[in-house]
C-alpha cells in the first residue's frame, strides 16, 4: 500500500540537463496521442459531469472515488512537462531501482497493457471521465487490457524498455484526448509531484 500525504520529493531538474532522456521521436508521440484521442468523447452530459467533478476535487480532501494518488514515492523528479510539439510530453520519475512497483493514480479500466513501441512496456488507464493516464518504460506489466484497477494498485514495475536512457517512469496525462500539463492539472486535484504530496480520501 502506498503511503499517503508523503513529502520530500527528490531533485527537480526540468527539461534541460535532465539525467533521463526518453529519446522518442515525434512520430511515436503522435502515435500515442492518436491512440488516446481515438477513445475521446464530446458528449455534453459527460462534459458537464467532468466539470462538476473538477469543482468537487479542488479540495485537498477528495471523495474516495475521485481520489488521485502518486504512482511512486521517494522518487527524483528529473523532467517536467514542456508541452505539445516538444520532445517531453509528461513527467519522468527516477532515482529508484529497476523492478520497483508503481501504481495506478486513480481507479479505472486498463485500455492498453504491454509493448507500445517507443514507450516500451506501457499501461494506459481510462478513468471514465475523459481522463487517461499513460505509464511508460516498464520492465514488466502486471495488468491486462480490460482489467479494473483501484488507485494505489500496482500495475507495473520500473524499467528502461523502449526508447529510454535510464530506469524511470514516464507519465503522461490526456483529458478528452488532449495532452495536459500534469504538474498543474494534478496539483489542482491535491497531488503535488514537486512536494510529493497526494490528496487524502474523505
Amino acid at each position: 500500500m502506498l503511503a499517503t500525504a508523503a513529502a520530500g520529493a527528490g531533485v527537480v531538474a526540468f527539461a534541460t540537463g535532465a539525467t533521463v532522456d526518453d529519446a522518442k521521436g515525434e512520430a511515436a508521440d503522435n502515435a500515442v496521442t492518436a491512440y488516446v484521442q481515438a477513445g475521446a468523447t464530446s458528449d455534453r452530459a459527460q462534459a458537464a459531469d467532468r466539470a462538476d467533478r473538477a469543482e468537487r476535487t479542488t479540495e485537498t480532501t477528495a471523495a474516495p472515488g475521485d481520489t488521485w494518488k502518486l504512482p511512486l514515492h521517494e522518487y527524483d523528479l528529473v523532467a517536467g512537462y514542456t508541452g505539445a510539439g516538444h520532445s517531453r510530453h509528461g513527467l519522468d520519475l527516477a532515482g529508484l531501482p529497476e523492478g520497483t512497483p508503481f501504481a495506478a493514480m486513480r481507479a479505472g479500466t486498463v485500455v492498453q497493457a504491454g509493448w507500445n513501441g517507443a514507450f516500451g512496456n506501457s499501461v494506459i488507464i481510462d478513468h471514465g471521465d475523459g481522463a487517461q493516464t499513460v505509464y511508460a518504460h516498464a520492465s514488466q506489466v502486471l495488468v491486462k487490457r480490460g482489467q479494473k484497477v483501484e488507485a494505489g494498485e500496482a500495475i507495473a514495475l520500473l524499467g528502461n524498455s523502449g526508447l529510454s536512457r535510464g530506469v524511470h517512469l514516464h507519465l503522461e496525462l490526456y483529458v478528452d484526448g488532449v495532452l495536459q500539463d500534469p504538474l498543474s492539472w494534478f496539483k489542482e486535484r491535491g497531488v503535488d509531484f514537486e512536494l510529493e504530496i497526494e490528496a487524502l480520501p474523505s
